[in-house]
């Protein structure tokens, strides 16, 4: 760290425990002063691409504009990967610029810089850009974008495995000038192919006696451009390496996934998966306009409304119990309310493990095994509870007679407990059934279980009643 530099240094509360400094109240404080621009561009050096990132965002366009000037192109190109909404301050640039600093990004952010920004802007700024990185672009642009492909980065290190070690390091010395994922370098066969990885370390330390051959892994794992995220992303979690080669169809190596990338992918995957709990299309961001939010919760909320009607139309049918006995009326939020919650947390836990883990069929039946004992054992527990707690209180606060009262909270501790171990069962057996299906099971989002989980529930509470206190007991 520059010595004339004036920082916060780490200073302790009053607990004692180091106080963490803010790099981004650092940068903006530094950028005020009016030194020289070269003077201001050594300090910045200091200082992280992601917090030169949040600092810019926090400038006005004249800020901006001076950082820029300040940054140059090449270390704005490593701050624009970290901005959110980077193709607004793209925009800010002239075309050359633009084009010189989304070059100088990995072609991975460059693709997702592309994207925000009008087809026509897009074409231009490919047309200014050196004709390898608009190729190396338009490679991981031709990807869906639900293919692992579409992830990868062209910026790696990689190598013919016929080179001695001395011809190895010097070819990775050439190499790293443009590539900086150099932990891992990759070796190919002479046509192109994939054959295997290598350590730099143990690249580093070798002899140069030893034959490169004795240094390359090759059984290290790889995927395929063409593999779908969901499929191979679990496979690459396991994996603690760098980086992972994405090969073509014809096994040459097209590029890499970087660990960021497999986090941002993972990140993203959960996002999605908790959309869909929430019983959403797609995730929402706190500047999407009120129409598009309307649009990703409304086809959820019409298929609840279609199946609240049908909850409505059953709880009609049974007219007659409410009439003969209208106090139960009170419990039912109950009876409804644990059921939704146990098939919420029964989903949790089932959608978690499917994720997680390619299940066989003896695995899923002892999935389900576990998951009725645990809601059954919970609905006894709490059903037993509710027994005496509601059987109390309609005894003593609601002046009804022993029997009467504790017959009614036997019937809601009993319908509490069914309805518990169903909403169980079927909060496991509906994303398996959708995973079957060939369906993404987060769609057994929350509201739909805790939905049909009412329909259970009514159906148990209000038929139990009918049965045991109308019928059987002669109580209405």
């Amino acid at each position: 760290m520059a010595e004339d530099m004036n920082v916060t240094r780490p200073s302790v509360d009053g607990e004692g425990s180091a106080a963490r400094r803010d790099y981004v109240v650092e940068l903006l404080t530094l950028l005020e002063d009016k030194r020289p621009i070269g003077e201001l561009r050594r300090q910045l050096d200091d200082y992280h691409d992601s917090d030169l990132a949040d600092a810019l965002e926090q400038l006005d366009d004249v800020g901006r504009k001076r950082l820029y000037r300040i940054l140059g192109v090449e270390r704005m190109s490593d701050v624009f990967a970290y901005l959110e909404d980077v193709g607004t301050y793209i925009e800010e640039l002239d075309n050359e610029m633009a084009a010189d600093v989304i070059e100088g990004m990995d072609a991975d952010d460059a693709v997702d810089v592309l994207e925000e920004l009008d087809d026509d802007k897009r074409r231009e700024l490919l047309g200014l850009m050196d004709e390898e990185a608009a190729q190396d672009i338009e490679l991981i642009d031709s990807y869906a974008e639900d293919e692992i492909g579409s992830r990868m980065t062209t910026n790696f290190v990689a190598i013919d495995k016929a080179l001695t070690i001395k011809q190895a390091m010097r070819s990775l010395i050439r190499q790293a000038a443009d590539n900086d994922n150099i932990s891992t370098i990759y070796a190919l066969n002479g046509d192109g192919t994939f054959y295997g990885a290598i350590a730099l370390k143990d690249l580093i330390v070798a002899r140069q006696t030893a034959e490169l051959e004795s240094l390359i892994v090759t059984s290290y794992p790889a995927v395929y451009a063409k593999e779908s995220i969901a499929e191979c992303i679990e496979e690459l979690k396991d994996y603690s390496e760098d980086s992972i080669p994405v090969l073509g169809e014809d096994d040459r190596l097209l590029g890499v996934i970087t660990a960021q990338d497999i986090v941002e992918v993972v990140d993203e995957e959960l996002g999605e998966d908790y959309a869909k709990l929430a019983g959403l299309t797609e995730e929402e961001d706190l500047e999407e306009p009120l129409f598009k939010s309307v649009q990703k919760r409304i086809p959820w909320l019409l298929v609840l409304l279609l199946l609240g009607l049908v909850v409505s139309g059953v709880v009609g049918l049974f007219e007659g119990v409410v009439d003969s006995l209208p106090m139960i009326v009170g419990f039912q939020s109950l009876i409804l309310g644990m059921a939704g919650n146990v098939g919420t947390q029964s989903l949790a836990v089932t959608i978690r493990v499917l994720m997680d883990d390619d299940l066989t069929g003896m695995q899923q039946i002892k999935l389900l095994f576990k998951e009725t004992r645990v809601a059954l054992f919970n609905g006894l527990l709490l059903g037993l509870l509710s027994f005496v707690l509601v059987g109390g209180y309609l005894w003593l606060t609601q002046g009804n007679g022993l029997v009467f009262a504790f017959a009614v909270s036997g019937c809601i501790g009993a319908a509490l407990m069914l309805a518990m171990m169903v909403s169980g069962i079927t909060g496991t057996v509906t994303p398996m059934l959708f995973r079957k299906l060939g369906v993404d099971p987060a769609v057994a989002s929350g509201p739909l279980i805790t939905t049909v989980n009412d329909l259970v529930a009514v159906v148990t509470y209000y038929g139990l009643a009918w049965l045991l206190l109308i019928n059987t007991l002669n109580l209405a």
